[in-house]
């Protein structure tokens, strides 16, 4: 989120913390080397699925509603659609507390994570940010966000 033009869209804090998010769930690599490992300062699963709805109430509605505040269109906002009922779904058949891996094994993972990451490329180019580097740490987005 570097590169991110922080101050363009009005709730640009609730947008960094979707995006991160998601930038977490669609990363296979990522789910391996941190989340697995049990690396320090990426959170976990249930951490990643905080951000994405706890500000923007998603798992209750649609994206739609945040079309010129969080998203910028309505194409944005569809793909956020997917990735979050697919990540939910799994969500609440695993737990909320289950281990990372019960998440990585369960037979819906592939496909959240594909819409993770199609929301993920969408809204990390809209912004002017490569997709494909790595996530940052929540420490670095709490300090993009000032939310210290």
């Amino acid at each position: 989120m570097g590169g991110m033009p922080l101050n363009d869209m009005p709730w640009w804090r609730w947008r960094s913390n979707v995006r991160s998010a998601l930038h977490m769930l669609s990363d296979p690599v990522f789910h391996q080397e941190c989340w697995l490992a049990g690396l320090e300062g990426y959170g976990d699963v249930t951490d990643a699925v905080y951000r994405l709805v706890e500000d923007t109430w998603l798992d209750n509605w649609s994206a739609e509603k945040y079309v010129g505040t969080i998203f910028r269109d309505s194409g944005e906002a569809a793909l956020v659609d997917v990735a979050v009922l697919r990540v939910l779904r799994i969500m609440h058949q695993v737990g909320a507390d289950a281990p990372v891996s019960a998440y990585l094994e369960h037979h819906g993972w592939p496909e959240a994570v594909r819409a993770a990451r199609e929301a993920h490329v969408r809204l990390a180019v809209s912004d002017g940010d490569d997709p494909d580097t790595a996530p940052q740490s929540l420490d670095v987005l709490r300090i993009v966000t000032r939310a210290l």
